[in-house]
């Protein structure tokens, strides 16, 4: 049973911070990409930022050089620091991986998984 757990949302003031979580477990031989998402209400989900196994990194223009994507392989999970938020940044925001899953039988499965989303709230 693969699944990614996603943490860190919550209220916070402009010009703020908040770091989200995301841990993948279950029977996991390793991961590709991993990413996350947002929802706003009324809106499409976007991609906000992606790393690779290798930790290259892409940025939605709308939050480069203010949000930070990082993984650690040894504990499966990714980062999301986000600085300087702004109200726009309100939203539900998803973790995505696609990985590799142990099957038992000596092959892989490649499936991507989605996160429950964490509500991230930019108010004064």
């Amino acid at each position: 049973q693969v699944q990614l757990v996603a943490s860190g949302g919550g209220l916070v003031q402009p010009g703020g911070s908040l770091r989200l979580s995301c841990k993948a477990s279950g029977r996991i031989l390793s991961i590709n990409d991993m990413a996350w998402y947002r929802q706003a209400p009324g809106k499409q989900r976007e991609l906000v930022a992606s790393i690779t196994s290798s930790s290259s990194t892409v940025y939605a223009s709308s939050v480069k050089g203010r949000f930070t994507i990082s993984r650690d392989n040894a504990k499966n999970t990714t980062y999301l620091q986000m600085n300087n938020l702004k109200p726009e940044d309100t939203a539900v925001y998803y973790c995505n991986a696609d990985l590799n899953g142990d099957t038992g039988t000596g092959y892989r499965l490649r499936t991507n998984y989605w996160g429950q989303g964490t509500q991230v709230t930019v108010s004064s």
